[in-house]
């Protein structure tokens, strides 16, 4: 979240103007401006809902934005000096979270290999055979066509050729680490869950808002095929 939405009305009414917010129809709102009013207190609250902050206080808030309103000898932080403890606040709230994830991480990739049948790579990388092909194993230049699930591991699905109906193509030298050391060892036909530490999936960035930073990653992917023309003009 951007600290600036809780400071500068004018981000605040670009969102209330894209977002084409008319009048509720509620008995008390009986002008355009209590409308206003209101729509730009939905844009914050879903600013509020989608930036991670804690429950913070509604009624300090509104103490607050009156002062600013009323140019008000009461207010007690500036502009300016809210605007850099909102930065720092969020983040150290992001280094919380991201040490969190990492710890979990390593927790549950520990508790893993411990389990019958996963294999830990000198990487880190871990896998299970669910199925194991018979046909021939892709090169690193190759292009290969695969149905992959993923899943943070919580169980929450970021991206899902099985959820779309859909097998996916990509060169295996161009996705993540893990999969590229997975798919090399993988013959054709198989079918393996792989468990990826976060330095060989999407590391300290993450992925957007679907793959937090420091995440380990789950996949049940199923190598389909090899994509031979492409893997002789590599040659």
């Amino acid at each position: 979240m951007n600290p600036r939405i809780l400071l500068l009305p004018a981000i605040v009414l670009s969102m209330f103007f894209f977002s084409g917010c008319e009048s509720g129809g509620k008995a008390d709102l009986k002008s355009d401006i209590d409308s206003l009013s209101y729509c730009i207190g939905v844009n914050l609250g879903e600013a509020f809902t989608k930036g991670d902050l804690p429950k913070l206080d509604l009624e300090i808030m509104k103490a607050a934005m009156q002062h600013v309103l009323d140019n008000s000898d009461s207010q007690q932080i500036e502009a300016m000096e809210a605007e850099a403890f909102i930065q720092e606040f969020l983040m150290q709230r992001q280094a919380k979270v991201s040490t969190e994830k990492k710890l979990e991480g390593e927790k549950f990739l520990a508790e893993n290999a411990s389990k019958e049948g996963v294999v830990t790579t000198a990487s880190g990388l871990q896998y299970k055979v669910i199925q194991e092909g018979t046909g021939p194993k892709p090169k690193l230049t190759d292009k290969v066509k695969v149905h992959y699930h993923g899943t943070l591991i919580d169980s929450t699905v970021f991206d899902s050729s099985i959820d779309r109906g859909e097998p996916t193509e990509f060169n295996v030298n161009q996705v993540i680490s893990g999969w590229s050391e997975a798919l090399q060892l993988m013959n054709v036909g198989s079918k393996y869950m792989l468990y990826i530490p976060h330095d060989l999936a999407y590391g300290e960035q993450g992925a957007g808002g679907a793959v937090p930073p420091f995440s380990t990653l789950v996949f049940e992917v199923e190598l389909l095929g090899i994509d031979s023309a492409s893997s002789e003009s590599a040659e």
